[in-house]
């Protein structure tokens, strides 16, 4: 999956596939995590979002079944 670097004290970048539904998240630590489930929509306010630090924390992490690939 493509990710896109994003401007954020810890993610370095973003990646999202439409047809599978899947969040794909990379740390500056080098840690990888895919979210399953996650619509368009609210991809879209993530990367929308002024803080997508919290962004994730809020609406995604502990919200949608994950899985740490990286």
């Amino acid at each position: 999956m493509e990710r896109q670097s994003v401007a954020s004290s810890n993610i370095s970048s973003i990646g999202y596939d439409e047809s599978s539904q899947t969040l794909e998240v990379e740390f500056y630590s080098g840690t990888v995590y895919q979210y399953f489930n996650v619509g368009a929509d609210l991809y879209m306010q993530l990367m929308q979002s002024s803080s997508k630090g919290q962004f994730l924390n809020i609406y995604i992490k502990n919200a949608y079944p994950f899985s740490r690939v990286g």
